[in-house]
């Protein structure tokens, strides 16, 4: 018997019961989340333990100690020193860093503070396609344009300029980063809140005081990050170190100079004669650990500096 329903009382709707699907979609989901989550787990255990296996079997087979590997300057075997290599390495990082960091940090203060919307709605798509253009066409163009002007520029003045030479690296890998360090940096200035501004300009401060003294200290953690994350994406690049600065394992601070990276020894030994389970092979494994423990490092540092001075924010 349906009894009448009081004036001024509302219905409440009847929910249809849970259909069995809906019953397992909880558990189900919540298990192919934890699922995602394990293969990325087990593809870096995976990774890590090729390659110290291989590294362990490198070292076995050649006879090379690890200070001798580390800091000796003869690539070739029977020594495999592969400092020239880190040398190679940082120097195309810090040249990258220096060019991509300033720039970086700087167009993302503009983006986030001075950059009407509209422009920064083009603006900012805009430089993030820098982010899309492959490596290998950078390598092209720093073959085509980038060494050319260098040539233009330094041999008049009697310097000469390789033609692979490490300033050209680092020239157009400064390019490529600078995506990077400016959207995330340009993320992080724009979430700091916006009363700490208005405070600011009440105390009367400029837009530039506001900017430099407010903004970026709070959001210096972020910047920071960012800037690590970038160098470590430098250190890693490949294709168009290779075509920039060649092959040459030099240890020298004159950037116009050919040098080889650790990723361009790698792609010469994985498309080279190497014979398989020779020590020269396996020296690919253990160039690869030293660059994995390189950008681990790297990230180890970003994500201290993200705890030590983040600032959170009611």
């Amino acid at each position: 018997m349906n009894l009448p329903v009081p004036s001024g009382s509302v219905e409440r709707p009847r929910w249809p019961a849970p259909s069995r699907f809906r019953r397992y979609q909880g558990p189900v989901m919540l298990s192919l989340l934890a699922i995602c989550a394990l293969v990325t787990v087990l593809t870096t255990i995976g990774i890590v333990a090729v390659l110290g296996l291989e590294t362990i079997h490198f070292f076995r087979e050649s006879h090379v100690s690890l200070p001798a590997f580390v800091f000796g300057t003869e690539v070739d075997p029977p020594k495999f020193g592969i400092f020239p290599l880190i040398w190679g390495t940082v120097m195309v990082a810090a040249g990258a860093s220096l060019i991509a960091l300033p720039i970086g940090l700087l167009s993302a203060l503009y983006l986030s503070e001075y950059a009407p919307r509209r422009v920064r709605a083009v603006l900012k798509p805009a430089l993030e396609l820098l982010a899309g253009i492959p490596t290998i066409v950078y390598g092209f163009l720093a073959l085509v344009l980038v060494t050319p002007l260098l040539k233009a520029c330094f041999e008049p003045l009697g310097l000469k300029v390789d033609s692979y030479n490490a300033l050209s690296a680092c020239v157009v890998v400064g390019v490529m980063i600078i995506p990077m360090v400016s959207s995330l940096s340009e993320d992080v200035l724009s979430a700091v809140p916006r009363s700490l501004r208005e405070a600011a300009y009440g105390l009367g401060a400029t837009k530039f005081e506001v900017s430099t003294r407010i903004v970026l200290p709070a959001g210096l953690s972020g910047v920071a990050a960012s800037f690590i994350l970038a160098i470590s994406r430098a250190v890693g690049e490949t294709m168009a170190v290779v075509l920039a600065a060649g092959r040459m394992p030099n240890v020298t601070a004159n950037p116009l100079r050919s040098v080889e990276t650790m990723t361009a020894y790698i792609v010469a030994i994985t498309g080279g004669d190497a014979s398989y389970g020779t020590p020269k092979y396996l020296s690919l494994f253990a160039v690869g650990m030293t660059l994995f423990v390189m950008t681990l490092g790297l990230n180890i540092l970003s994500g201290l500096i993200l705890r030590r001075f983040r600032e959170v924010y009611n």
